[in-house]
C-alpha cells in the first residue's frame, strides 16, 4: 500500500461532515489548483499509519485554522495531488427504479457515501447498484464480468446524468484482486462508506456425489471471499474514522435464508452462508472500535434473476435435475414449489433487499445481525 492510499482515506476523514467525507481524487502528477494544502515533506519518512495520521491532522488543521476553509487540493512533493471535491451531485429521477424506494427517509441515509457492491454487474447485485446510485451514492460495481459492470455503469450514468456509477474488476477469492480493486476505489473517491459484499456462486447436489472442485468452489466465493473483502476493506474505513471517532461505516454480506436454516442437496452454500453469519457477527465485535458495523442480510429466493432462472446454469434447472422437488416435472413445476414455500407467495426481489440496505446504515446501533428478508418464510426464534 502507497502513502498515496492511506493519505486519501485521511483527507476524507478530515472533511467529515457528521454523515460523509469529501470525495478525494490522487493524481500523480503536481498539478494543484485553486486553494492548496501542502502536505508536510517528513510524512514520507514515517512508518505508521499512526505516525502519518498525526502529521496529517495537525498540518491540516492548521491550514484550516489559517484560512478558515477547507482546501481544494493537497501535494505531496514527489508523490502527487489529491483533489478534494466540495460536494457530490444529485440524481435526477430515474424510470429504472423505484422513485418510492430511492426518496424515501431511509434512503437519504447513502446519499453523498461512497459505495462498492461485488457481483454488482448482474442480479440482486444490480438492483442494489441502481437503487444506490438513484440515492445519491457514488456506486463502485465491482465484478470479474467487467464488461458486464462497464455496460451497466455507462447505461446508469446516462440516466442519471452524472458519473453516479464506477465499473471496476475484482475476483473475490483472490487477495491481489481485492487489494487492486480497494487501491483503485481510494484513489479514485478517497475511501469506503458502504460495501456490500454481494459476490455469491451455489453448485446443488447431494453430499453423496458432489466433487471437492465444486464444494472448494462455492466456499471460496461465499464464505473465503468475504474474509479477503473485510480484511482490506476494513482498514481503509478504519482510516477514515481514526480522525475524529465518529465516522461510521459499513460492511454488509448478503447472505440467505439458506444461512438460517439447513439446505436439502445444497450444503456446499448453505454451509458457506452459515460460516459467513459467524464472520459477520465475529468481525462486528472486534471492528465495532473502528466504527465499523458488519451485518449480514438473508434474502429469500430471488425467483427472477439469473441465480435461478438462468437456463443453463440456474437452480430450477440444477434442481430439477438433481431431484430436488419431488415429482416436478418441468421448471414451472419447480418455481412452483417454492413460491408455495413462502407465505406471502412470492419471491424475493431487490427492492426488498435495498429496504434492509437503507435501515441497516441508517441505523447506527445495530452491528452483528443477519436481518432475515424472506416474506415468512424463515421467522426468527
Amino acid at each position: 500500500m502507497g502513502i498515496e492510499t492511506i493519505i486519501a482515506p485521511l483527507l476524507r476523514g478530515l472533511t467529515f461532515n457528521g454523515n460523509f467525507g469529501r470525495l478525494i481524487k490522487f493524481n500523480s502528477s503536481e498539478n494543484p489548483a485553486g486553494r492548496t494544502f501542502n502536505i508536510p515533506a517528513e510524512i514520507k519518512s514515517q512508518t505508521s499509519d499512526s505516525e502519518i495520521k498525526d502529521i496529517m491532522v495537525s498540518a491540516f488543521n492548521s491550514y484550516v485554522d489559517v484560512n478558515e476553509t477547507y482546501p481544494e487540493t493537497a501535494v505531496l512533493e514527489g508523490v502527487g495531488t489529491f483533489t478534494i471535491v466540495e460536494k457530490n451531485n444529485s440524481p435526477k429521477h430515474i424510470d429504472s427504479v423505484s422513485p418510492s424506494v430511492s426518496g424515501s427517509t431511509l434512503a437519504s441515509s447513502v446519499k453523498g457515501k461512497i459505495s462498492v457492491v461485488t457481483g454488482g454487474a448482474q442480479g440482486f447485485g444490480e438492483g442494489i447498484v441502481r437503487q444506490l446510485a438513484a440515492s445519491g451514492s457514488l456506486v463502485f460495481i465491482a465484478d470479474r464480468n467487467l464488461k458486464g459492470a462497464e455496460v451497466l455503469a455507462s447505461r446508469l450514468n446516462k440516466e442519471i446524468g452524472y458519473r453516479a456509477s464506477i465499473a471496476v474488476e475484482v475476483d473475490v477469492t483472490n487477495e491481489y484482486s481485492v487489494r487492486k480493486m480497494v487501491n483503485t476505489i481510494v484513489l479514485e473517491a478517497g475511501g469506503i462508506d458502504i460495501f456490500i459484499s454481494n459476490a455469491g456462486v451455489l453448485k446443488a447436489g447431494s453430499v453423496k456425489e458432489m466433487s471437492l472442485s465444486d464444494f472448494n468452489f462455492v466456499t471460496s466465493v461465499d464464505y473465503t471471499g468475504f474474509f479477503i473483502c473485510t480484511k482490506l476493506v476494513s482498514p481503509v474505513m478504519a482510516l477514515q474514522n481514526s480522525v475524529s471517532g465518529n465516522y461510521f461505516t459499513d460492511i454488509i454480506q448478503i447472505n440467505s435464508k439458506s444461512g438460517l436454516t439447513g439446505s436439502n442437496k445444497n450444503g456446499a452454500y448453505s454451509g458457506a452462508k452459515f460460516g459467513g453469519i459467524g464472520l459477520t457477527q465475529s468481525f462486528a465485535l472486534e471492528l465495532v472500535t473502528d466504527n465499523i458495523k458488519v451485518n449480514s442480510i438473508c434474502p429469500g429466493n430471488f425467483l427472477d434473476g439469473p441465480l435461478w432462472s438462468d437456463p443453463d446454469q440456474g437452480l430450477f434447472i440444477q434442481y430439477l435435475k438433481a431431484g430436488k422437488v419431488p415429482g416436478a416435472k418441468n421448471l414451472d413445476d419447480v418455481r412452483k414449489h417454492y413460491e408455495n414455500m413462502v407465505p406471502m407467495k412470492r419471491g424475493c426481489t431487490s427492492l426488498d433487499v435495498i429496504k434492509a440496505v437503507y435501515y441497516i446504515v441508517d441505523q447506527k446501533y445495530e452491528t452483528g445481525q443477519a436481518i432475515p428478508v424472506t416474506g415468512g418464510q424463515i421467522m426468527l426464534h
